[in-house]
Parts: structure tokens; C-alpha cells; sequence
């Protein structure tokens, strides 16, 4: 999962990401607010790891400005070296999900981590196959079945459907999909994912009138919705209750 750190301290941050993707995350580090906000007009984030005092901000400000300006509730675990009863209250009313107190213990962050990201995404914690409308999902496989016939896809193709589905509903950016299907240090030109997407639409059948609308988010990346017979999107509680009744 993509995560970003939003901490001032380098040697406090770079230990964050050493454990985090020693556990197969991959994250990323803003020293600032500002920096953070920048990178959210062309990316996204699973989970977001925020200090308490940054150089340009306060935890509490910035959880609120995530919570009134993204319209997706990316999961938010409040680092702090806090420890008073008035603080945690504060951190948790302006919307976290849940906190630490530093020092930092390796093994607590990631269980805290990967907790949230449970809870905020079940369909991580699916079966062997999951379904979702008239396709099956077999990740062990790397296969999709539609109407009970296989899906003949390649294996990146196989990756990016499955990383659509299990963000059904959410805006991806562009890196966290180049990240997640082809890796973080590719060099791959625009056009390829874009040929990927038409064709993973095209075999999959992601048309309104399928139920399903995959289009592009103009200058930040692409969106998978799941839609009725009349074309319109269904809440995102419902699409992740759907996901957990199948989990």
C-alpha cells in the first residue's frame, strides 16, 4: 500500500519508511504541509502517517484540512509525542483514525498500520477469490472469470484490473498505478498504461451499461465506479460493503 509520512524530523521519517516498506509498503516523506498538499493534486495515498508539529502546520490543521478536502476518507495515524488525555482527544476529534506515541516500537507501528488499513479496505482481506457483479477475481492465479468464461489477460493487465477493483470508487494517480503494477523506479512511457487501461476495459467490459465506468481523472490519473442502469455512482459505503459481504 502507498503511504505518506508527513514528519520534519529526517531521522524520524526515514525510520518510519524503513520499517513500513520493510514490510512491503511503499512510502513517501513530506517534511512539510506544503509539500504534502502539492503532491496531492497529481497523487494518492492509501494511509497517511502525520506528526503532530510540522514547520508550517499543526497536526490537528492539517488532519481537518484532509478530512474537508478529500472526498475519499484516507485512513490518518496521528505521530505524536503528546501524551496528555486532552491531545488524543483533539487528534481523534479532528477525524484520526488512531495515534502513537513516540518512541516509535517497530512491531506496534506495524500492526497499527495494517489494522487501519483492514479496517479501511476489506477486500484486502478477501478469500482466495472474490466477486464482485459478474466477475470473479482469482489473485492466487492471477485470472479473472466474467459470465463463467476466463478472461484471457496478461499479467499486468491481471494487476491493474485488480488494483482497480480494489479502489473501486477512488481516485488513483497516475504513480500510484505505475507504482503498484510496473514498480517505483520504471521508466514507462504515458501511452502504455493508457494502452493498458483501454484494454483492460475493453476485455472486461467496463462500460455503463455493464455496470462498471472507468475514466480518466483530467491531469491526476484514472477512477473505477461501479454505476446502476441509469449510469449513476453508488456511495462509497455501499461499494465497500459489497466488497466485505464477499471477504
Amino acid at each position: 500500500m502507498r503511504i505518506a509520512i508527513l514528519e520534519d524530523d529526517l531521522t524520524q521519517s526515514e525510520m518510519l519508511r524503513w520499517v513500513l516498506e520493510s514490510v512491503n509498503h511503499k512510502c513517501h516523506c513530506f517534511p512539510t504541509f506544503k509539500g504534502f498538499q502539492t503532491a496531492l493534486y497529481r497523487d494518492s495515498f492509501d494511509l497517511v502517517l502525520l506528526d503532530w508539529i510540522l514547520p508550517d502546520s499543526s497536526g490537528p490543521k492539517v488532519m481537518n484540512w484532509i478530512r474537508e478536502t478529500l472526498h475519499i476518507k484516507v485512513p490518518v495515524l496521528f505521530i505524536t509525542s503528546k501524551t496528555d488525555e486532552e491531545n488524543i482527544v483533539e487528534a481523534l476529534n479532528a477525524g484520526a483514525d488512531d495515534y502513537m506515541i513516540k518512541p516509535i516500537r517497530r512491531g506496534e507501528l506495524v500492526a497499527r498500520v495494517n489494522a487501519l488499513l483492514r479496517r479501511a479496505y476489506p477486500e484486502l482481506t478477501a478469500p482466495e477469490v472474490f466477486e464482485i457483479a459478474e466477475l470473479e477475481f482469482h489473485p492466487k492465479f492471477s485470472t479473472v472469470v466474467r459470465h463463467g468464461k476466463r478472461v484471457v489477460l496478461t499479467q499486468k493487465e491481471f494487476d491493474l484490473a485488480l488494483l482497480l477493483f480494489r479502489n473501486l470508487g477512488k481516485p488513483l494517480s497516475r504513480s500510484h498505478i505505475q507504482e503498484a503494477v510496473w514498480g517505483r523506479d520504471t521508466d514507462l512511457p504515458s501511452r502504455t498504461m493508457d494502452t493498458h487501461i483501454s484494454r483492460v476495459r475493453s476485455k472486461l467490459g467496463l462500460r455503463p451499461e455493464q455496470g462498471f465506468r472507468l475514466t480518466p481523472v483530467y491531469g491526476f490519473g484514472y477512477k473505477l465506479e461501479q454505476v446502476d442502469h441509469e449510469g449513476k455512482s453508488p456511495s462509497l459505503a455501499k461499494i465497500k460493503r459489497q466488497l466485505a459481504e464477499n471477504s
